[in-house]
């Protein structure tokens, strides 16, 4: 079976190398253009990309998927079926027609919950007790297409974004394989999505990533789970941003006065609506990361003071 894959980030990794290892015919891969990338601002590759260079695939990067010389040069590579995991741009109608399978996407969520670009930091930052996999046929919607497979997992008690990303990322390289080959030999199944059960993950961003203290405790620790590790939850100290990175639940020293108060000398332990979050591992601006309580003891933070949101 012919393939072309459509992917970007780390997560779509596993799934391109699924592919590969079982022996299908990459046609090309497409991913998004290289960007300028840390303090040098040097172009950087995807990781998919560097994926792809080694196996000596043929790699495509527009701009503007939907431009008409790149619908086509898919046609050209007459691609059976094209796989979509995190790509990074919408598929126009002129493209989803062109396989004749039609394009398949991995979505890292059980579907109709949590369209969209954020779906793994959201489920860990509502309380999601699980999550999981679905394979889909691509319509024009955003997430829409109907289902195919399925795969759900716990989500962890203490479990971040990052290492969710992990797991469901090898989930969705073993779930392809399994969606292709039922395609192929016509007994996938095929399931709408009830919408009026639809909920929507967007993208996350710096300026949603601030920490509230006159939330409960909970709802602090899943947010700072599933912030991390970017955008990265914060905080602010002398008008200086202070990422926290790791964090837990601790009420030992809880105080109703007032939230967003430090309740010890030694522990890096803040006032929430109804107790304490402490802070494990943090980053003040310009600094580099170190544990709570040395960055305590090194600014000399004294008990009482307060964390404005």
């Amino acid at each position: 079976m012919n393939i072309v894959f459509m992917g970007t980030p780390e997560f779509s990794v596993n799934s391109l190398k699924k592919l590969y290892e079982k022996g299908y015919n990459i046609k090309g891969v497409f991913t998004q253009p290289d960007r300028p990338k840390g303090r040098g601002y040097k172009l950087s590759f995807s990781p998919v990309k560097e994926q792809a260079i080694k196996y000596n695939l043929n790699v495509y990067q527009p701009d503007k998927l939907r431009e008409e010389k790149n619908i086509q040069i898919l046609k050209q590579l007459n691609p059976d079926i094209i796989i979509v995991v995190a790509y990074g741009q919408i598929l126009p109608k002129s493209i989803l027609d062109i396989p004749k399978y039609g394009c398949i996407n991995i979505h890292a969520s059980l579907l109709p919950k949590y369209r969209g670009a954020g779906p793994i930091q959201w489920s860990i930052i509502n309380g999601e007790k699980t999550t999981g996999v679905t394979t889909m046929h691509m319509a024009e919607g955003l997430d829409t297409g109907d289902m195919i497979f399925k795969e759900e997992i716990v989500i962890y008690r203490d479990e971040t974004s990052f290492d969710l990303h992990d797991r469901l990322s090898l989930i969705g390289s073993n779930l392809i394989i399994k969606t292709i080959d039922k395609i192929k030999d016509g007994t996938a199944p095929r399931e709408k999505q009830d919408n009026s059960l639809s909920s929507y993950a967007p993208m996350l961003s710096k300026e949603i990533a601030i920490i509230d203290f006159n939330k409960n405790t909970q709802t602090i620790y899943n947010f700072i789970r599933g912030m991390y590790s970017w955008p990265c939850a914060y905080t602010y100290l002398n008008n200086k941003s202070l990422k926290i990175y790791k964090a837990k639940i601790n009420n030992d020293l809880f105080n109703n006065d007032m939230s967003g108060i430090l309740l010890s000398d030694k522990k890096f332990i803040i006032s929430t609506l109804d107790g304490g979050i402490e802070f494990l591992e943090v980053q003040y601006e310009g600094g580099k990361r170190m544990s709570g309580e040395d960055f305590l003891r090194g600014r000399n933070l004294q008990k009482g003071y307060i964390f404005k949101n």
